[in-house]
């Protein structure tokens, strides 16, 4: 069985890795009834974003066909019955959107090419994968 000195150790390590990936973190955006942030330029934040992914109803991943990331990507969000959502300019490859449960339209345009997906938010993480 582990000290107890051993699982505090632990502990104090595996908080301070998430405090760590936390600050690596861009600043979140409120907006309406969500709230996004977007970024993963760099590995630190590449990796503080991609480990949060889990934790919200919806991630956007933005690359090239041939893989590379890609960022400055138009993202409008709208309710499934036309009803106003989020308009977004992606700072980077990766974004993390907190919306409500429901059904979702994401539109992604990227140098004067617009992609679309359709989702449903609620019972787990989505994500929309975009490549231009």
């Amino acid at each position: 069985m582990p000290s107890r000195q051993f699982l505090m150790s632990a502990a104090l390590a595996a908080a301070c890795t998430a405090g760590l990936a936390l600050a690596q973190m861009p600043p979140w955006t409120e907006a309406g009834q969500g709230r996004y942030v977007c970024g993963g330029i760099g590995s630190d934040e590449s990796t503080a974003m991609r480990s949060a992914m889990k934790s919200h109803p919806l991630s956007l991943l933005f690359a090239r066909a041939d893989g590379a990331y890609l960022a400055s990507v138009a993202v409008e969000i709208r309710g499934a019955q036309g009803a106003s959502g989020l308009s977004l300019r992606a700072d980077g490859p990766v974004c993390l959107v907190d919306l409500p449960a429901g059904a979702y339209v994401v539109e992604a345009t990227f140098e004067g090419r617009t992609q679309r997906r359709e989702l449903t938010l609620g019972g787990g993480p989505k994500t929309a994968d975009f490549r231009f």
